[in-house]
């Protein structure tokens, strides 16, 4: 069977269990493939693959409404959401997480940049949006010998935040994709990171807990349980530690 750059595949050797599309492809007949739904980075030889069909990847309507589960008063009040930077190294990834704060009317500035590269431009980029949120993720991968593709790379990257603001109260990250090292970016600063049983996470999970601080309320402590538990593997992919929301509200509407 004939194989192409962006083709969507799953492996035999995995019973299929993981839709990939093709990244590209060696000389040697390896496929570096990049998970549909799950921040997943992996390798395999063409023929171990077998060929999907396209398919519709986000229910953003259902997402949407298990993010905003509160109902908001708009006849009398107004809402301020936090102001997000989501930096991805992955543009179909980013493209999907830029729509879900598009659809939940969030003002969100979306920034493609490999994981190497994060820790070195993050610093303009928060000087210049002065953001409420700060998402860093893209891909990564635990390996047998205890080291991974990434986690350094976030870790580094996190610090320089925490360089910029200390305050985990005053500014909220957000990082970490598959298998990362959770235990790390949480004490490099992050607020929220994957994974804490070293599990893959979707696509969305971490634009999911984003939006559901954006829409926390000010002053208030945030839902730990409620926001962890909105993404896909809930407590298996992400955990946090509790903070006051971000959300200004206002009278009159």
């Amino acid at each position: 069977m004939l194989f192409s750059i962006g083709d969507l595949v799953s492996r035999n050797s995995h019973n299929n269990d993981i839709v990939f599309r093709i990244k590209s492809i060696s000389s040697d007949n390896t496929a570096i493939l990049e998970g549909i739904n799950l921040r997943l980075v992996a390798d395999s030889d063409l023929s171990d693959l077998k060929k999907e069909e396209e398919r519709d990847n986000d229910d953003l309507d259902e997402v949407t409404e298990l993010i905003r589960e509160t109902k908001l008063d708009r006849d009398e009040y107004f809402y301020l959401p936090g102001k997000v930077l989501h930096i991805d190294a992955d543009k179909n990834y980013l493209d999907r997480c830029m729509n879900l704060y598009k659809k939940m009317n969030i003002m969100a500035y979306g920034l493609l940049l490999e994981e190497d590269e994060i820790e070195d431009n993050i610093d303009d980029y928060l000087l210049k949006i002065k953001p409420d949120i700060v998402v860093i993720t893209g891909h990564d991968a635990h390996y047998s010998d205890d080291t991974y593709k990434n986690s350094n790379n976030f870790i580094n990257s996190i610090k320089k935040v925490r360089n910029y603001e200390k305050s985990q109260e005053k500014l909220i990250v957000i990082a970490g994709a598959c298998q990362s090292n959770y235990e790390e970016l949480i004490k490099a600063g992050a607020n929220f990171a994957s994974s804490p049983k070293r599990i893959n996470i979707h696509a969305l999970d971490p634009a999911i807990v984003a939006s559901k601080i954006a829409f926390s309320e000010r002053h208030k402590p945030i839902d730990l349980k409620n926001i962890i538990n909105s993404t896909k593997y809930k407590q298996e992919g992400f955990g946090g530690i509790i903070t006051n929301g971000i959300m200004y509200e206002g009278y009159p509407r």
